[in-house]
């Protein structure tokens, strides 16, 4: 372990033990807004305060059994070769659990998200196929627990989907679909088509994490709100009242319009909910951006324009390119079965943020 390193984990240690007196301040644990974040901060810290204590513990350890095997006492020398070799092992394991936690974690992994879905080319095909996409996310949805709520949808009358927004909430939706964004690429025979020849369609997915009012603060006069008379089916009143809301932010020129809900209040909270998730990614990436930590091509860029994924129904094949993986299990993909996939390029972004830290840290 590195001298850099060291005086990290010193600074850590004295910011825990800092936190732990706060946390124990009668005058905090009255404030419970203080007593919260300090709590959680405290929290966060103590995984990688109590490995580097015990990397202490057992490198002293080491040390006195290596200082033992040199005092050439020949009854000593066998048992202290072998409390060395242990000691090794454990003190090797210990440093790699330290670097695995100096990896910075993305604060955004606990937060609900909006998922957006975009027929790309391909006309009907491209529709199907992100409706497929989406059946799919609603599949993995359920199975992990979490609750999706459509805020807007606009379908094909082919059972396709040309563009589908929608809100997913539970534990760790952000951490487990932030890899999902980029397009993804179809190539299968259409029902329509006779001659049997495979076309190729796309289909673009954004996955953006949900902002608070506190995260994203929007000017008024920054704002046009807009009221119309609902298009959509729903009922007599979604038709003859102004219940639809089209929210325009000038500065970034991105628009949003939310007519699903017969209630224009909603509505309008619904509109105001995108609006802010999509400035927040929008902030994220120019951040990213200035900081320009991760090397081009890195998996997990969140660049909307590469194509992530090819989902190949003739092969039963699924490709993700970012980092050359492919499985033969489309099937139970589509139906919801993506933690291998997932798994494997959280595994892969893991790895090289590690590899990333460790030349930083000079270790």
């Amino acid at each position: 372990m590195t001298p850099q390193t060291h005086d990290k984990l010193k600074s850590v240690t004295a910011r825990y033990e800092e936190l732990t007196r706060l946390v124990s301040d009668p005058a905090v644990q009255a404030d419970s807004t203080k007593y919260r974040t300090h709590s959680k901060a405290l929290a966060e810290i103590e995984p990688l305060v109590e490995n580097y204590r015990q990397f202490q513990q057992l490198d002293a350890e080491l040390t006195d059994a290596r200082e033992l095997l040199a005092g050439g006492d020949p009854d000593m020398k066998a048992l202290a070769q072998e409390e060395i070799s242990r000691l090794e092992r454990e003190v090797g394991a210990t440093e790699e659990a330290i670097k695995v936690l100096l990896i910075p974690k993305d604060p955004n992994d606990s937060r609900d998200v909006v998922l957006e879905i975009r027929a790309g080319t391909g006309g009907d095909e491209a529709a199907l196929f992100a409706a497929d996409l989406f059946r799919m996310y609603n599949r993995y949805a359920e199975r992990r627990g979490w609750k999706v709520d459509v805020m807007s949808m606009s379908e094909t009358g082919t059972g396709g989907i040309k563009e589908v927004v929608a809100g997913v909430e539970g534990k760790l939706v952000y951490r487990f679909l932030k890899y999902e964004s980029g397009v993804h690429r179809v190539q299968r025979v259409p029902a329509t088509e006779a001659s049997g020849r495979i076309h190729t369609s796309t289909a673009t997915v954004a996955v953006l994490p949900e902002a608070e009012e506190v995260d994203i603060q929007i000017d008024p006069k920054d704002l046009r709100i807009d009221t119309f008379c609902s298009s959509g089916p729903g009922g007599q009143s979604v038709n003859t009242t102004y219940s639809a809301v089209r929210l325009t932010h000038i500065p970034s020129g991105i628009v949003v319009s939310q007519q699903d809900e017969k209630s224009q209040v909603k509505n309008r909270a619904k509109a105001f909910k995108v609006l802010r998730s999509r400035l927040y990614d929008l902030e994220m990436k120019k951040q990213q951006e200035a900081i320009a930590k991760e090397r081009r091509g890195q998996v997990g860029t969140g660049e909307r324009s590469e194509k992530i994924r090819t989902y190949n129904f003739k092969e039963n094949r699924i490709t993700d390119h970012r980092i050359n993986f492919t499985m033969h299990q489309l099937t139970y993909a589509l139906d919801g079965d993506l933690d291998e996939l997932i798994a494997q390029v959280e595994a892969h972004t893991e790895a090289d943020k590690l590899k990333q830290a460790t030349e930083d840290s000079g270790a």
